[in-house]
């Protein structure tokens, strides 16, 4: 049973992210009761008073990623998903992550890790970002309105930073991370990452730097053939580091 939480509601071709266990969602092919769609499991039909059928689904990360409230441009899921893969990020990690902006991060890491604690400077953002991180159902991460350098409870397993990032924040998650742990930045521009390839050179084994630019391409497909598009997203670069 979804319960009353978060839902994605999907029906000819329209789909509306509401709250269901009260009101009614109103469409143009009818009205759908929301209380009776908390009762219903992941997958399952409800259908308006008009008879038109719609399908219920929870959501998942990129949902929030695609309907949660945003404060800003949140990392893209295609970059968040090289943190958790270079970083290896498991059920049994304790995951610091700054810069929570819409908390959409620190939401894909709670699918995953065993705790997540999330930094946030601006106290707007990190309401925001509590909402969107309490509409997820994830009782395993604490959102903070605090700058990171004053986190003080580690060790940590993972720590990541996607904000504005000199050498003292670097430093200061190399004493935080547990032996073994690994960093990790995203960076839009070339002078921060820079900034966080020479810190972490310095205090990390210079060999485990690797810097990655954060691209992708589409595949178009056609009566004529099929071929990679001429449309290259860049978004930014990732860092990643081990501890050891």
């Amino acid at each position: 049973m979804i319960g009353p939480n978060r839902v994605i509601i999907r029906g000819n071709g329209r789909e509306y992210y509401v709250r269901a266990g009260a009101g009614e969602l109103s469409t143009d092919l009818g009205t759908i009761d929301l209380v009776a769609a908390a009762e219903l499991a992941s997958g399952d039909t409800i259908r308006t008073h008009l008879e038109k059928p719609f399908t219920v689904f929870a959501p998942r990360p990129t949902d929030f990623f695609s309907h949660g409230k945003r404060t800003g441009a949140p990392m893209m899921p295609k970059d968040i998903g090289m943190v958790i893969a270079y970083t290896g990020m498991s059920r049994r990690d304790r995951v610091l992550d700054a810069g929570t902006g819409s908390g959409i991060s620190a939401i894909f890491f709670g699918g995953i890790a065993d705790q997540v604690v999330t930094c946030e400077m601006r106290e707007d953002f990190s309401r925001i970002a509590e909402g969107n991180i309490r509409d997820a159902d994830l009782a395993n991460v604490e959102c903070r309105t605090c700058d990171v350098l004053e986190v003080s409870d580690g060790p940590f397993d993972v720590v990541h930073l996607d904000m504005m990032i000199t050498p003292e924040h670097v430093e200061h998650a190399y004493r935080l991370l547990r032996a073994g742990g690994y960093f990790a930045t995203y960076t839009p521009f070339l002078e921060q990452t820079f900034c966080v390839i020479d810190t972490a050179r310095r205090l990390f084994n210079e060999d485990l730097v690797q810097t990655f630019e954060c691209m992708e391409r589409e595949l178009t497909r056609s009566a004529r053939g099929t071929r990679p598009s001429t449309r290259v997203s860049h978004t930014g670069y990732l860092t990643i580091v081990r501890k050891i």
